[in-house]
């Protein structure tokens, strides 16, 4: 060995932050906001320690209340009073997620992205119109090319509500240029669109189906989200959306996949995303409940995992708590 070369050297107090290669800022993160249609109360999601699901009136409160961390940006999802086979409610201009932006705009400085898809809104919990034979087969599928326009339909409502961003995450086949069209038309040019361009068929999601009531009433999502045995899928889906316009990619889950992260990083010179999901925050928050890990610890190490990976922003169920840390 060669003791003229010490690496240790660097790892002192006072050099060790000068030379980091990885840094995390409040600004990196976005932070979910689930804001319910059907209460006039904040109602814990048992599931995720510490988030809430909150009334319309309240939204814009919880939002100021994310921006006093140091976090400047949020993503909004909506529980609706009603749903329907087409999730109608998805695009009403007095839905939840409208109401919600419309008050956050008026009464906040936030940078506003809202989620768009139709499992929330649909009575089957699938993210799209369901062809016709679809509840009596196991083998179901989504009819892609009808719900395009659904999607679109609904970001530009988010659009007229205040949304500075849309964010389509149902992977469906050609919605990111759907969108782009359809925000354009309506003068819409400025608003930018954040694309869940690689979106996994994952078993980390199960808290966010508790706090979004967004489980499948049947089957499963196989069949439009992406296998997690597929690497090279990924890049060709994300090169899809940046050649529909997506301004923004996203990669979710986050940690399952920063292998994902850091190839979608390296391949395309846009904005990287990395979607740190509920099941990942839910797993530290019950290890830490045992007493078997640190949760400030973990959740930081996590996050800055993720931005080494090559992600830009952060969109973490930790955003409050960690940005409160840093």
């Amino acid at each position: 060995m060669n003791l003229t070369d010490r690496p240790r050297r660097l790892r002192t107090d006072g050099i060790r932050s000068l030379v980091a290669e990885t840094s995390l800022d409040a600004t990196d993160l976005m932070a979910p906001v689930f804001v319910d249609a059907t209460t006039d109360e904040r109602v814990p999601i048992e599931s995720m320690p510490g988030h809430e699901r909150v009334p319309v009136d309240e939204a814009a409160a919880c939002v100021e209340e994310v921006r006093e961390t140091g976090v400047e940006a949020v993503m909004v999802f909506g529980i609706p009073a009603s749903k329907d086979a087409e999730g109608s409610r998805a695009w009403a201009d007095d839905g939840v997620v409208q109401e919600a932006v419309r008050r956050i705009s008026r009464e906040t400085d936030a940078y506003v992205v809202t989620d768009v898809c139709l499992c929330e809104y649909t009575d089957h919990g699938h993210c799209g119109l369901l062809e016709s034979d679809a509840r009596e087969h196991a083998n179901l599928t989504v009819d892609n090319d009808a719900t395009l326009d659904l999607l679109a339909r609904t970001a530009r409502s988010h659009a007229d509500a205040g949304a500075d961003m849309v964010a389509p995450s149902g992977m469906m086949d050609g919605m990111v240029g759907a969108l782009r069209r359809e925000l354009d038309a309506a003068g819409f040019e400025d608003r930018a669109i954040m694309s869940y361009a690689a979106k996994y068929e994952s078993a980390f999601y199960g808290p966010f189906r508790d706090a979004a009531d967004g489980a499948p009433a049947f089957g499963d999502r196989r069949h439009y989200q992406m296998d997690p045995a597929n690497a090279r899928e990924a890049l060709r889906e994300v090169r899809l959306d940046v050649e529909q316009g997506a301004d923004v990619l996203m990669v979710k889950p986050a940690l399952p996949y920063l292998d994902i992260v850091r190839a979608v990083r390296e391949e395309f010179d846009h904005p990287v995303a990395a979607y740190n999901v509920s099941g990942e925050y839910a797993m530290l928050h019950a290890a830490a409940e045992k007493g078997w890990l640190s949760l400030e610890e973990t959740a930081l190490e996590s996050l800055l995992s993720i931005k080494r990976a090559g992600a830009d922003l952060i969109l973490t169920y930790f955003a409050e708590d960690v940005a409160d840390h840093l």
